[in-house]
């Protein structure tokens, strides 16, 4: 009798330990990963850690000729080059806001951009610029913004305008 209880008690064990381990490999599973665009943010951190930190200026001018024009420039006032990572296409967004805040043109809106990783080096005093047109913009006080749509040095710019429709 007393073997018998034994078997018992080892098997009753084995299930167990089975049970406890296939819970641990379950919760592993489950558990929660890192993203794949937070990979490139979390190099940037780790370099910038052993360096003084590197931000990138940035202005934003409007202009009135033909609609609403805008020129959105992004400059490394560094010493040390830098490599700007652009997940697509995609290397900035211009958008404008009107009083209430509410969006009324984006530069990005119909168009397609290309899927593929880039990268622009940028050595001290070199400037990246990109221009975009409201045409017909009715009149009104609105806020434009630019971003830099980098994933290691992020840059917005932002600047209030009226539109007149005196011609």
């Amino acid at each position: 009798m007393s073997a018998n209880i034994t078997a018992r008690f080892i098997a009753m064990k084995g299930r167990i330990s089975f049970l406890l381990v296939a819970a641990a490999v379950l919760a592993f599973a489950c558990g929660p990963r890192p993203r794949a665009s937070e990979a490139p943010v979390t190099a940037h951190v780790s370099r910038a850690r052993s360096h003084d930190p590197i931000e990138l200026a940035s202005s934003l001018d409007v202009n009135f000729a033909d609609g609403v024009t805008f020129d959105f420039r992004v400059v490394n006032p560094g010493d040390r080059k830098v490599e700007v990572n652009f997940p697509s296409g995609k290397t900035h967004e211009l958008v404008v806001l009107d009083s209430l805040g509410r969006e009324v043109w984006r530069w990005s809106s119909g168009r397609m951009f290309t899927q593929a990783l880039q990268n622009k080096v940028m050595h001290s005093s070199d400037t990246l610029s990109w221009a975009g047109r409201w045409r017909n913009a009715p009149a009104g006080k609105y806020v434009a913004i630019a971003t830099l749509a980098s994933e290691n040095y992020p840059v917005e710019s932002r600047t209030e305008f009226t539109v007149t429709n005196q011609r």
